[in-house]
């Protein structure tokens, strides 16, 4: 990285700047950075489960590699030195660490199968993992489940921990277009167009599960209308919507732990 570059980086406020106005290699640290801040959020809010999640973004030089955590290493600790970059073949190519079996399969059939996408969620969290083994999608009965109202897609079989290529390619065909995916008694995966879009999804559809499994707790909860449920889609699932509302959480977790950017 030259001279130039570098006073640039130190200049940018990165989170704020569109990537489509950054050098590629700024836009490559910006998407680190983003990163590494999306899993510290992740360590935040108790979505680690022993060595199981994984979030990935794809990189703007070589869009055939997707920087991801390495295994084993904590959500609450990553930061950007310690993210490993990673072709769709599974060869480390950049940085030290282990890979995560599923995380190269499920990612990198993603990425090959949606050149939109610049990032995947995914972790073992309480309330995805338990609403997955119901094996449905979920219901428009809140404003924020909107979101994913037809928008949303389900792997409704369970057959192992998906390490096999086959297993990846029938996980990234069941996804589709769509910005969300249940997989039955596993939990559930959220893409974007950034880091922020696709960590908001991931954040908001758990909160949703919670909030459906505690209204069916409660009694007969009663679903938005159709319409209405497609209408407000589009008011609170769009890109902008995601990247938007995940502002706050970064900003927070920025504040502090900025160590995360080491």
């Amino acid at each position: 990285m030259n001279e130039q570059t570098n006073q640039l980086i130190m200049n940018a406020d990165l989170a704020e700047m569109p990537e489509s106005s950054l050098s590629p290699e700024v836009e490559q640290l910006q998407r680190k950075q983003r990163l590494a801040a999306a899993l510290r959020i992740f360590g935040k809010f108790g979505f680690d489960e022993g060595v199981a999640g994984h979030i990935t973004v794809r990189d703007p030089i070589d869009p055939d590699t997707f920087w991801v955590n390495p295994m084993g290493r904590s959500f609450k600790l990553v930061s950007v030195s310690d993210l490993i970059r990673v072709s769709h073949s599974g060869d480390i190519v950049e940085g030290k660490g282990l890979l995560n079996g599923a995380a190269f399969t499920i990612h990198s059939h993603i990425h090959m199968a949606r050149p939109e996408v610049t990032a995947a969620a995914h972790a073992h969290s309480v309330y995805g993992k338990t609403w997955s083994s119901l094996g449905r999608l979920l219901d428009p009965l809140t404003q924020d489940a909107c979101a994913f109202y037809a928008d949303l897609a389900l792997l409704d079989d369970y057959t192992g921990v998906v390490v096999s290529m086959g297993e990846g390619e029938r996980l990234a065909e069941a996804l589709g277009d769509k910005k969300a995916i249940v997989l039955k008694n596993h939990g559930h995966l959220t893409v974007g167009e950034s880091v922020d879009e696709a960590l908001w999804w991931y954040v908001t559809f758990e909160r949703s599960c919670q909030a459906q499994l505690m209204a069916e707790a409660a009694g007969d909860p009663c679903p938005i209308p159709h319409e209405m449920a497609l209408h407000t889609a589009g008011q609170v699932g769009s890109t902008l919507a995601g990247w938007f509302s995940a502002q706050p959480l970064f900003d927070v977790i920025m504040a502090e732990q900025p160590d995360l950017l080491e």
